[in-house]
């Protein structure tokens, strides 16, 4: 069975925004990548060799992909996922909470739009969210923290779009943390793998959610703390148990490995460390196979 509600299934469709459309070129990079907080200036060359490889690993899978092209946004819009929530009933295009970069929704609305794509709604002002804080627990279950990004009035929003629908949605409090120009989302925390399994960062879980989540049967998988920040946490499942990681997360490829998963790990100084932005973050699964 075909979904977009899942996390976990194998991906069937997905968009991704390669990194010669996001980046540009080295100026560009130049000038944007103290503003937007990144680590370091991203390599534009190394960039681009990062990427091919990383669109191997869907390429030989069979997932179709759909490339967005260049626009008028920032260097962020690598990481497509925020942009957007894929839902059975259309797509729902957000209000970015970080301001540099709230042109991306619309770029990816038209860009939906003209691949024929159904759109089931628009997140709009006051109201923000950010594809990163929004996680299918199940097919009937959308989990959305409440974060910088994400604020009330947007997960109203959601609400009032999905519930209708039958969709319960689960609100998650998520802590200041390191305060509202870090990339915190809900999915900085969890990465399903399979129906009932999922990589966690329980350090700054909620402690009702966590437990909704052995309710619910799943197994979790604990990032350690020395590898939260290199993103060891953030695993993207292109298959059920068959996912990737950005290199450098030895301890969370290795738990992974022992209950059962088949690790990726892809080099990512370029296009997911400097920019904090895990693979999860740089793609938009639209439907996957359950």
């Amino acid at each position: 069975m075909k979904t977009c509600h899942s996390e976990y299934g194998q991906i069937d469709r997905v968009i991704l925004k390669p990194a010669d459309s996001a980046f540009k070129n080295q100026m560009k990079i130049n000038n944007e990548w103290k503003e937007l907080n990144y680590l370091s200036p991203v390599i534009f060359e190394d960039s681009l060799e990062e990427y091919r490889n990383f669109m191997d690993f869907f390429q030989v899978q069979g997932s179709q992909i759909l490339a967005l092209p260049p626009s008028e946004t920032s260097l962020d819009s690598i990481y497509c996922r925020d942009t957007s929530l894929a839902t059975d009933y259309g797509m729902i295009f957000c209000t970015m909470g970080k301001k540099a970069r709230l042109p991306e929704p619309k770029a990816i609305q038209e860009f939906c739009e003209e691949k024929g794509i159904p759109v089931l709604g628009q997140i709009t002002s006051p109201g923000t969210c950010e594809g990163g804080d929004m996680c299918w627990l199940d097919e009937k279950t959308l989990a959305i923290g409440h974060t910088y990004r994400t604020n009330l009035e947007g997960i109203r929003q959601i609400k009032s779009l999905l519930e209708p629908k039958g969709i319960e949605v689960l609100t998650v409090e998520l802590p200041h943390y390191k305060g509202p120009t870090d990339v915190f989302h809900l999915m900085s925390i969890i990465s399903p793998l399979d129906k009932d399994l999922a990589m966690v960062y329980s350090a700054l879980m909620p402690i009702y959610f966590r437990e909704e989540l052995l309710k619910r049967g799943f197994q979790l998988v604990e990032c350690p703390e020395e590898e939260f920040e290199s993103m060891g946490c953030n695993v993207l499942a292109l298959a059920p148990r068959k996912c990737l990681i950005v290199k450098g997360n030895p301890i969370s490829t290795k738990r992974l490995r022992e209950v059962g998963c088949e690790v990726i790990e892809y080099e990512g100084q370029e296009i997911s460390q400097k920019g904090c932005g895990g693979p999860t973050c740089l793609t938009r699964p639209l439907e996957r196979i359950i």
